[in-house]
């Protein structure tokens, strides 16, 4: 019975070999045809070594540890791979919202400048609309002005001209600038 246990042993032994280092070539076709078709299961390992016979993973349990070490490999490269996506898609909305940020800050600024400028044109208008009011007033009482000098002029020369009148009606004579264009 110890001599069946050890050529059982042996036997095992000589179904389980390692599998050899596999070339990058096999390992990326591998990787590629488990990434474009994941829903099939992955092919078993071989390699063939120069003597021209096949070595391998004997048996399923060997390969499906293969297939598990090898699915979690690819898990752990589509973790990185999501891992720095997401540290990209962060690093690009931080600054986003900087530059988001940086025209808020520019755009209010602007805005205060706007209003100050129309502030200032406002006090400015309100002057110069005060300015001209104030020289319409000038301008009114010197026109009042000149219309009372006119209107005592006018005064003074209608009340010239009673007393001329009167004159000449008390003296009888009659005025010869009157008819100066009626000469005969």
């Amino acid at each position: 019975m110890g001599e069946e246990k050890a050529n059982r042993v042996d036997e095992e032994d000589e179904e389980f070999q390692e599998p050899t280092e596999f070339s990058s070539d096999e390992n990326e076709s591998l990787i590629s045809e488990l990434i474009l078709s994941p829903s099939k299961p992955p092919p078993i390992l071989e390699n063939i070594d120069g003597a021209g016979k096949s070595t391998g993973f004997a048996n399923d349990r060997d390969a499906t540890l293969a297939r598990v070490e090898l699915e979690k490999r690819l898990a752990l490269i589509k973790a990185w791979e999501d891992n720095e996506k997401t540290k990209a898609d962060n690093k690009a909305y931080k600054k986003l919202s900087g530059i988001d940020a940086w025209e808020n800050i520019r755009r209010v600024l602007l805005e205060a400048q706007l209003k100050q400028i129309e502030e200032k044109f406002e006090k400015k208008k309100a002057e110069y609309g005060e300015k001209m009011k104030n020289k319409m007033a000038i301008i009114h009482k010197a026109a009042e002005e000149k219309r009372a000098f006119v209107e005592a002029d006018l005064g003074k020369d209608v009340q010239m001209v009673e007393e001329t009148a009167a004159k000449f009606r008390a003296t009888g004579y009659i005025p010869k600038k009157l008819f100066a264009c009626f000469t005969c």
